[in-house]
């Protein structure tokens, strides 16, 4: 049994501890309040910019567009992994990293691209190439997701790669966030029935529809990018949240059972005492 000593030790350490975790609790709240306005504030661009696409799209009989052909075939498949920079979050970053091993199982020819420092410490091991790699909130997260867009579409036009699939995290609660992958591009245009087709001339385009895509698609690239990058660090502070409450609870928790225990062993020491000191009280009036 340990002693009163050590289990006092052991209280002191573990209530730093509890200050530590408490304190980044509170930081952790305090900054995904702002991830999901900067979120919420980027929404009504996102919905513009698709709405505009698919108007776009079903309004163009053959659309003539590196992004709307098929990747050269034989090339790896392109995959940007996100994560956080950080860890104790608990098991965000590596719920994301099983999802990139299960698409490395799957594909044998992978080519990575990483944003996030945990995802390019993990993606060492993987089998593939790591083509580039971005930090995810050193910088302007904007300039970043136009690197990687441009990096990536780079590739994918001069052939390196035959797509572009994307692994990142949704953000569906505070107590949930869960790891998607989603293939961005080539763009598949979607099938739309007689009832919901454009009228032929209802759209004009100055100069070309060709011109209209080409300045359109390399923005929508680059927004689907910077909005997982949003949704990664909303969902990384959402997870460190919990993680840091829980690790608090369960610090409190181990709080009170070691007090219990130092209680029981000095109060079993000072019962050991007494009876030492009435039996050499007995022997001496024997």
């Amino acid at each position: 049994m340990a002693s009163v000593r050590d289990l006092r030790d052991r209280i002191r350490s573990l209530k730093n501890t509890q200050q530590i975790t408490k304190a980044m609790k509170q930081v952790a709240a305090a900054r995904i309040r702002r991830a999901e306005m900067l979120q919420k504030q980027s929404r009504p661009y996102a919905d513009a910019l698709a709405a505009m696409l698919r108007d776009l799209m079903a309004s163009v009989a053959s659309i003539d567009h590196p992004f709307m052909k098929p990747g050269r075939e034989g090339s790896p498949l392109g995959v940007i992994v996100m994560t956080a920079d950080k860890g104790l979050a608990g098991a965000f970053n590596s719920n994301l990293i099983r999802q990139a091993e299960i698409l490395g199982r799957a594909n044998s020819n992978v080519q990575w691209y990483s944003v996030g420092i945990k995802g390019r410490n993990a993606l060492r091991r993987q089998p593939g190439r790591t083509e580039s790699f971005w930090p995810l909130t050193q910088g302007v997260m904007l300039d970043t997701a136009r690197e990687v867009a441009q990096k990536a579409a780079d590739d994918f036009v001069s052939g390196k790669i035959s797509g572009i699939t994307l692994i990142s995290p949704k953000l569906l609660s505070m107590m949930l966030q869960r790891p998607e992958t989603r293939a961005i591009v080539p763009i598949v245009a979607e099938k739309t029935n007689a009832k919901s087709e454009v009228p032929k001339g209802a759209v004009e385009f100055a100069p070309s529809p060709e011109y209209v895509l080409s300045r359109l698609l390399p923005k929508y690239l680059e927004f689907t990018i910077f909005s997982a990058m949003l949704e990664t660090n909303a969902s990384f502070f959402a997870a460190q949240l919990i993680a840091m409450n829980n690790a608090t609870e369960n610090a409190k928790k181990i709080i009170d059972v070691l007090t219990i225990t130092m209680n029981n062993a000095r109060q079993a020491a000072i019962t050991k005492e007494i009876l030492e000191i009435v039996g050499g009280a007995e022997a001496l009036a024997g």
